[in-house]
C-alpha cells in the first residue's frame, strides 16, 4: 500500500469543502458546537455503509446500475431538500426571554447525519474509485486493506468536520443575541440544505 501518498491525498480531499462540510457548518452555526459534532459523528457512521459496500462489492452494482444509482440519489436529495424546507418554514428558535432555551435533539441530528451520508451514492462511487488506487488488488488481504483505508479516510474526515464544528459553532451565541440575524441564518441554512439536495439530484456517476 502507498500509505504516505494515501495519507496526503486523503487529507487534501477531506480539507476540500464538500456536502458533508457544508452540512456540518450549517448545523454548527444554527445549533452550536455540540450539534455540529453530533452531525459529524452521524456522517462518520454513515460512511460505514459505503465502506462495507465497497468491501462487499455492492458499490460496483450501484456504479453499473443506472436505476439503482438514480433511486438512491433521489432519496438522499429528497431528504436534504426536506430538511431545508423544514428550516425555511420553521419559526425562530431564539428565546429572547430569560428562560432556558430548548435543547437540540442530538439523537435526531445524529440520525440525520447518518441518512444524509448513507443516501449519497456519490460517496459510494468515490470509495470504490479512490481507495483501490492505493491497494494491491492481488493481495490476499485486499478487502482488509480496503476496509482499513476506508476507516482511516472516514475518521480523518470526521476530525476535520469536528474542527469546523468547533470553530463555527462559537458563532451561535452571536446569532442568539441577534434574533433578526438568527432568522436570516436559519433561512440561509435552509437554502444550503436545499442546494445540497439539488446538487446531489443533478449529480451523475462520472
Amino acid at each position: 500500500m502507498n500509505l504516505y501518498l494515501f495519507f496526503i491525498a486523503s487529507l487534501l480531499l477531506n480539507l476540500t469543502p464538500g456536502n458533508d462540510m457544508l452540512y456540518v457548518a450549517s448545523r454548527s452555526v444554527s445549533q452550536g458546537v455540540k450539534a455540529g459534532i453530533v452531525s459529524a459523528t452521524g456522517i462518520f457512521v454513515g460512511c460505514f455503509v459505503h465502506i462495507l459496500a465497497a468491501v462487499l462489492g455492492l458499490s460496483i452494482i450501484i456504479s453499473k446500475s443506472a436505476y439503482l444509482f438514480q433511486l438512491i440519489k433521489f432519496a438522499g436529495a429528497g431528504y436534504l431538500i426536506y430538511l431545508g424546507i423544514k428550516a425555511l418554514l420553521s419559526k425562530s428558535a431564539v428565546n429572547t426571554t430569560d428562560e432556558k432555551p430548548a435543547k437540540a435533539n442530538y439523537l435526531k441530528l445524529f440520525k440525520q447525519g447518518i441518512v444524509t451520508n448513507a443516501l449519497n451514492p456519490k460517496v459510494a462511487i468515490f470509495f470504490l474509485s479512490f481507495l483501490p488506487q492505493f491497494i494491491d488488488p492481488a493481495s490476499p488481504f485486499f478487502k482488509f486493506q480496503l476496509f482499513t483505508l476506508g476507516i482511516w479516510f472516514a475518521a480523518q474526515g470526521t476530525l476535520v468536520l469536528i474542527i469546523v464544528a468547533c470553530i463555527l459553532g462559537k458563532t451561535k451565541d452571536f446569532f442568539k443575541n441577534n434574533p433578526k440575524v438568527w432568522m436570516v441564518q436559519e433561512r440561509i441554512t435552509g437554502f444550503i440544505l436545499i442546494g445540497l439536495g439539488i446538487k446531489i439530484a443533478l449529480a451523475s456517476k462520472k
